[in-house]
């Protein structure tokens, strides 16, 4: 086995490890907010008690999709070819679009959160 190959099979594995953390990232959120939906948004049904339910889970999408991206680097770090370089532009491209969506709208939600805060 030659170094090329050695490196190619090493790189399919750090991006098999990678991707599958970024799956259980996703995962793990979104167990932990439709626990927190069913323990808080069914006890209290109103609307202020989902907005934190909605950053945690827009927090671990956001850390997971980072995961994603950074496996599809991975991906192409040995060799690329021009259609993986392509796609992984266009990958990029999605993937770094919804995390900034996901970013601002985080970001306005906690603003939101604190001004509706009763102060002390």
């Amino acid at each position: 086995m030659d170094v090329g190959e050695v490196l190619r099979r090493a790189d399919e594995v750090l991006v098999a490890v990678v991707e599958v953390a970024g799956a259980l990232i996703i995962f793990v959120g979104a167990v932990l907010a439709a626990a927190r939906f069913v323990v808080d948004g069914l006890r209290h049904r109103s609307a202020a008690v989902f907005t934190p339910i909605r950053l945690l889970l827009g927090r671990f999408l956001t850390l997971g999709l980072e995961f994603q991206l950074a496996a599809d680097i991975l991906r192409t770090a040995v060799s690329p070819t021009f259609d993986q370089i392509g796609q992984l532009a266009a990958i990029a491209t999605i993937r770094t679009a919804l995390n900034y969506f996901l970013a601002r709208e985080q970001r306005e939600e906690q603003h939101r959160v604190r001004e509706e805060a009763p102060t002390p």
